[in-house]
Order: structure tokens, then sequence, then C-alpha cells
């Protein structure tokens, strides 16, 4: 059995340990190589999510805005629109992942941004609440293929170590988006009337057709993979290449399998993931579709209470790049996840308790609940991203955890209820639960990974011989030991 050497909890095999200490040693070359990727993809991909993530939150300044009034919509059925759209998530997500590994990002992703950037501009048209609903489900079968599509792309480019931070500028995006769209449905409603259109139908438009210019911008700015970047010269190309290799050690597998495909789903780690995804969604979700609703019943007016939504997201952004940071310098996900869902639980406990202290007590409650539930994606993901090796198997897994974990916002979507107005009791006390499933099986997940890798330490010869007999290990591989 090859020696190992350890840095950090990662892990490398001797054969590769002097390719590893080469790259090492050309730092400048790799500074200069990291710069031009983050500045090349990181931006564009953020800012896709960003209208990604407007795009599907945006019905909740739309209800400050009078969509409710104007299509008559009863609580029952303005809360189907809200989770409707994660079930089109749930059910296309790993096809579209799928479809993505297939065809290459430069494909499909300028397909499904410009798809759901259409039906938001045509949502501002609908004259029923079953039109509503059906544009909603129609634009989560659109959004879907991104979030995960884009983790999924990130993965191409940068080492284990290195995407903690990528991920975190990219989510951070969603982060800001709730700020912006804050700020932008307070300026939109003043446009109520123009033209004969209501302030919600300005809303839909004006955050839908950038949506639109940008899926076709993608089309001609995103490489399938580094091997298809013109914008890097071949040494960069090559130095990349090997880079990922050397990280990816055993777990190289870079071609389609179906035998990774059903591996995902005879792993037990992914199904921990899905479990954490889950109670990391919920939270989320009750905060980006009903932060304003929420300030608003704290009594501060619709109006106001758009403006004041945007401060605990741009708190909650700075705290999302502080805390990627420390995980990506320490190579830890388990506690760092842990601690950002018991922030959560505070917020939300806060939310609960403090409704006899007034307006400004409540308000500052959500941004210890905003800095909680947004803090502990980053490093949730990049958790996921660092110990699903082969690029099949990565592809589909991401996928079925984003897709499973979604049924959080399908139950966010439903708990907050106009009858729960103005404290949200129940709401509050639903998300505070899910934050508590993420908080104890983050800390599972880590005892059960430690366990995994000092079994793993501890194979005989014999033993690991007949590991290694096996086809397509990825991750299974005995030389491949997971960050916790």
């Amino acid at each position: 059995m090859p020696a190992l050497f350890y840095s950090n909890n990662n892990v490398v095999t001797s054969s590769s340990y002097t390719e590893l200490s080469s790259t090492k040693e050309d730092s400048k070359l790799v500074k200069h190589l990291l710069w031009k990727l983050d500045i090349r993809l990181v931006p564009f991909l953020a800012l896709l999510y960003l209208c990604s993530f407007l795009d599907r939150i945006n019905i909740g300044n739309a209800k400050l805005a009078g969509l409710e009034t104007s299509l008559h919509m009863s609580e029952s059925q303005y809360s189907w629109a809200l989770s409707i759209l994660f079930v089109g998530y749930i059910l296309f997500e790993v096809p579209s992942n799928m479809i993505l590994k297939r065809v290459g990002p430069k494909i499909w992703i300028p397909i499904i941004t410009l798809t759901w950037g259409l039906i938001m501009v045509l949502m501002a048209f609908v004259r029923s609440p079953n039109q509503l609903l059906i544009a909603r489900f129609f634009l989560g079968v659109a959004e879907a293929g991104l979030f995960p599509g884009v983790i999924f792309y990130l993965t191409l480019w940068y080492t284990r170590r290195e995407q903690t931070i990528r991920m975190a500028f990219f989510y951070s995006a969603a982060v800001l988006s709730g700020a912006f769209g804050g700020i932008l449905a307070y300026g939109i409603m003043q446009m109520h009337n123009k033209l004969g259109l209501h302030g919600w139908q300005w809303i839909f438009i004006t955050e839908g057709i950038p949506t639109v210019i940008l899926a076709i911008i993608s089309y001609f700015y995103l490489p399938n993979s580094p091997s298809t970047a013109t914008w890097l010269d071949e040494d960069e190309r090559q130095l990349l290449i090997e880079r990922l290799r050397v990280d990816a050690g055993a777990a190289n597998e870079i071609h389609f399998s179906w035998k990774q495909v059903q591996d995902v789903f005879t792993d037990y780690h992914v199904y921990l993931y899905v479990i954490m995804f889950i109670g990391h969604v919920c939270p989320v979700y009750c905060i980006s579709l009903f932060l304003p609703t929420i300030i608003n019943g704290m009594g501060y007016t619709k109006m106001a209470a758009q403006g004041l939504s945007a401060c605990p997201y741009l708190i909650a952004c700075v705290f999302v790049i502080l805390f990627a940071l420390s995980s990506a310098n320490t190579m830890e996900r388990g506690l760092h996840t842990s601690f950002t869902a018991m922030i959560s639980i505070i917020g939300f406990t806060l939310l609960l308790v403090l409704t006899k202290y007034g307006p400004q007590a409540l308000y500052i409650a959500t941004f210890i609940a905003c800095i909680g539930v947004f803090t502990n994606l980053p490093p949730l993901l990049s958790w996921i991203t660092n110990n699903i090796g082969g690029h099949t198997k990565r592809n589909v897994a991401i996928a079925f955890i984003v897709s499973v974990g979604n049924l959080g916002g399908v139950v966010a979507g439903q708990i907050y209820r106009a009858d729960d107005a103005p404290y949200y009791y129940r709401g509050h006390s639903i998300a505070l639960g899910f934050s508590c499933l993420l908080f104890v099986f983050s800390l599972l997940t880590k005892w059960l990974l430690i366990r995994e890798n000092k079994k793993r330490d501890n194979l005989s010869q014999e033993q690991y011989q007949t590991y290694c007999s096996k086809t397509e290990l990825a991750d299974w591989h005995p030389d491949f030991r997971y960050v916790h």
C-alpha cells in the first residue's frame, strides 16, 4: 500500500507527491492562472446566479406591490405559487445536469438561462392564479439546471482547497439579490400604472430582461472545459489540467459512466448531504421569500419593508465571504457548517421570543437569522464537491442532493400564512427545526468521515488490493481521503 502524505486533511499518494510539489514551486504561475480564472469565470457565473435568485424570490416583492389583489388570489393559492417552483426543481435538476454533462455548459447554460428569462418577462402578463402557478412551475423547470450545473462547472476549474471561496463569491450573488431585489422593488413600485401596468408587472419585466441578455452573452463567453478555453495559453492549460488531476488523486475518472450514476444512489454519504441540504434550504427560503412580509408584520409600512429588507442581506454577504475564507484556509467543513447553523438557530429563536420588545429588536434578529442561513452554504457545498469523486458521480450527486434538498423550499412556501401575522410563530418555529437538523447532521457526518478515513488508513495489504481490484471506484478508492 503506497505511503500517504497529509496536509490539512488533503491526501495524495506518494506517486503524485512529486508532481504536486513541482506545481507548488511554480507559485507565481499558479497565482497568475487562478487570477485569470477568477476574473473570467466567477463574476459572470455570480451575475447569472444573481439573476436566477432574483427571479425566483421577486414574487415576495411582487406580493407587496399588489400581485394578490390584481389576480384575486387566496392565501393558499399564493403559498402554492411559491412552492410549485421547487417541484420543477425537484423533477428536473438531475436530468438537467446529465444533459449538461452530455452537451456541455457552453450550450446548456445559455439555453436554460434564456428560457427562464423569457418566462420571467411573460409572467408579467398572467391574468389568473392558475396561470401564475403554471408559469412558476416552468420557471422552476428552466432554472433547475443552473445552480447544480454551475457548482459542478466550478469543480472542473478549481482544486478542492480552492473551491470554497469561489463558491462563496458565486453564492454571495444570491445574498446580494435579496438586498438588490428589495431596493429595486422599492424603485419599480413607483412605476405603478406606467403604460397601464401594475407595479408587480414591472418587477417581473425589469428583472427578466437582463436575464435574456445574459443568456445570449453566455453562449459566446463560457467555455465547456479547460481544454477548450481559448483564452488560456498552452502552458496555462496544461498546468490547470495537471493540477486538477493531481488534486483528484485516485478519484480521477472524467468520462461519462452509468456505473457512477448508479453509485450515487448506493452511497450513504450522499443521503447525509441530502438531509443537511434540506436543513439549509428551508430556512434560506423562509428568509428569501418572506423577509419583506416578516418586516411588514413588525409594524413597518409595505414600502419601508421593501427597503429595510436590503440591510440584513448586505451584512450576511460579508459574513458569507468571511466564513468561506476560514473554511478554505483550514480545509474544515463540518464545524463551519454546524457553527453557522447554530447562528441560524439563535436568529429564529430571537424572532420567536422578542415579540414583546418592539420592531427594532425583531429587526435586529433578522440580521442574525440572515447571517446564519446564508453563511452555511459555501462550506456545505464545497464539503459535498470535495468528497464525491469521478466527474459523472459528482455531477449527478450534486443535482440529486440539490433536487431533493429543494423539498425544504416546498415546505418554506407553505409555513408563513397570513393568519399567523404579524409574528409568524409557525414559520419561525419550523425554520428553527430545520436549522437544528442541519446542526445535528453536520456533526454526525464529520464524525463518520473521520472514522472512514481512519478505516482506510488501517487497511491491510490484502484488503487494499481487494478494494483496488474493482473498477471505477471514484471516492471509494482506498487512497481517497474525505475532507471533514
